[in-house]
């Protein structure tokens, strides 16, 4: 029987993994650097933690991998984590909830059934979440982190669009809807299907049919945000989310950031409850998140603000241009001029020179598959090694490891 891997999974191979690493390296570097600390949470979370955070909608729910956690008697049940977030949040509420701010980064992979099996089912996700805080400076900060990560990545031509889920759920309370009207609208919406608002039938008609223009708008800052406080009867409720989305949008401009508001840009915000946002490349979707300040709460721990993103490095990995420490100016190829015990000896003990002073030491003595600027042939004579620069066909004799580091690195500059 000819073995498969299973539907809806793939392997990564060198060259994938490479990419793999190096979004990895960038993404984990800057956020390092902006003092967030690395945790990592289990494959395996309880059902009812995403349930009970409102995330899994009906659509959603099919889509998870479930069974039983069997103990003889009963059990609960199991997921395959669908989401990064919220068992951060989890390990945050059981570990770290004294604490005052909490920064926080991941690189993790999730699961989502795809029926098919030509799509994904397992995906890896790069997230950041910043607990603690609520000013809108905390919301410029994450954005301002991600693009940084985006650039470091050398990723160009992208376009950030903001959302506000506090003005769309505002904007609903207006339409003064049934619950369960309500309840299968929101459904449509975080499936993405915004074409749901123009269908609806509301007692508040003239607010409809303003929402279901105001969602056909692309615009920015402060004009657009203008348009929809003249909206009709507007609440207190939708002035105060509007307000907090200027704040954020005014802070990105004082920023110099670019970007396009656009409430269609975002689905899935079930768990969000203030600014939205994506980053997209072409058509591709490469990072995403928000403000969701009860999502504490609501998997059991106190209420608190926070809010995070998540890069989706599966689409990363499609755009960035390998940089791997594996170059070919950095990367040696040993030899040996005749294969004895004692040549061999210094072929390892001038490799792992090489590797402690940065660079790449491969043995040749089977042959290699890397492409090497750099070729050293260990002679006979203990201690004596001939260097060949392949790129500029020249060669040099040399005494020791120390004078083939040298000479590498200060590519041909050794001394006499």
């Amino acid at each position: 029987m000819e073995t498969q891997k299973c539907k809806g999974a793939r392997d990564l191979l060198p060259q994938d993994m490479e990419k793999f690493r190096q979004v990895e390296e960038a993404f984990l570097n800057s956020c390092l650097n902006w003092g967030y600390r690395e945790i990592k949470t289990p494959t395996l979370e309880y059902i009812h933690l995403f349930t009970q955070a409102g995330t899994l909608t009906p659509a959603m729910l099919g889509r998870v991998y479930s069974f039983l956690d069997w103990d003889g008697w009963g059990g609960e049940r199991i997921v395959l984590r669908p989401d990064g977030t919220i068992p951060a949040v989890r390990l945050y509420n059981e570990n770290m909830a004294d604490q005052k701010i909490s920064r926080l980064c991941y690189i993790t992979n999730i699961f989502a059934f795809e029926e098919t099996g030509k799509e994904n089912r397992e995906k890896w996700q790069c997230g950041v979440e910043l607990l603690g805080d609520s000013n809108p400076t905390s919301d410029a900060e994450i954005i301002a982190l991600a693009l940084e990560i985006v650039k470091s990545l050398g990723i160009s031509r992208v376009e950030l669009k903001l959302s506000h889920a506090g003005i769309l759920k505002a904007l609903i309370e207006e339409l003064k809807l049934s619950a369960e009207a309500k309840e299968a609208l929101l459904d449509e919406i975080l499936d993405g299907n915004w074409q749901a608002l123009a269908g609806v039938k509301s007692s508040n008609k003239d607010f409809a049919a303003a929402v279901a223009a105001l969602m056909k708008l692309k615009g920015k800052s402060s004009g657009f945000l203008a348009n929809l406080k003249s909206l009709p009867s507007i609440s207190r409720n939708l002035k105060n989310e509007i307000d907090k989305f200027a704040s954020v949008s005014g802070l990105l401009d004082t920023l110099g950031y670019s970007y396009s508001i656009d409430f269609t840009s975002i689905k899935g915000f079930e768990y969000y409850t203030g600014l939205c946002f994506k980053i997209v490349s072409g058509n591709r979707k490469i990072c995403s998140g928000g403000r969701y300040d009860n999502l504490v709460g609501l998997v059991g721990g106190k209420k608190t603000p926070a809010c995070g993103f998540a890069f989706l490095l599966d689409e990363l990995v499609q755009l960035v241009k390998p940089w791997s420490r594996q170059k070919a100016d950095k990367t040696v190829l040993i030899r040996t001029a005749r294969e004895n015990a004692a040549s061999i000896k210094a072929s390892f003990e001038l490799a792992g020179a090489l590797r402690r002073a940065g660079l790449v030491a491969e043995f040749a003595f089977c042959g290699s598959q890397m492409t090497a600027r750099w070729k050293v042939a260990v002679q006979d004579k203990p201690g004596a090694f001939v260097i060949e620069d392949q790129s500029k066909g020249v060669q040099k004799k040399v005494k020791s490891a120390n004078d083939v580091i040298n000479f590498i690195g200060g590519f041909g500059k050794v001394g006499k």
